[in-house]
């Protein structure tokens, strides 16, 4: 493990030790949680971002989409414990 050293403005200082007292943390625990939290949190909006630009490769390359209507009605469907068919994709034209 390596070790880091954090400039923190006193007042933040204060409250990382005052919230980390109270959930029976150190400090420094308190912030490497914090730390590891916020870079799970990147990586999954990273993969997020990755995954819609795909999405939107894919549809612009077939010129096909599902309607919002007919996915929110198949989730709906789905979540009701139904087994809806699949809503099928429709061509579209690109907005100029």
């Amino acid at each position: 493990m390596s070790a880091t050293s954090l400039k923190l403005p006193d007042d933040l200082k204060r409250r990382i030790t005052r919230l980390a007292a109270s959930s029976g943390q150190t400090p420094h625990a308190f912030m490497v949680e914090a730390l590891v939290r916020e870079a799970e949190r990147s990586e999954l909006r990273q993969q997020f971002a990755a995954a819609a630009a795909e999405s939107e490769r894919e549809v612009l390359g077939s010129g096909k989409a599902h309607s919002l209507d007919a996915s929110f009605d198949y989730l709906a469907a789905k979540i009701s414990g139904k087994n809806p068919r699949r809503p099928r994709p429709r061509s579209w034209r690109a907005s100029k």
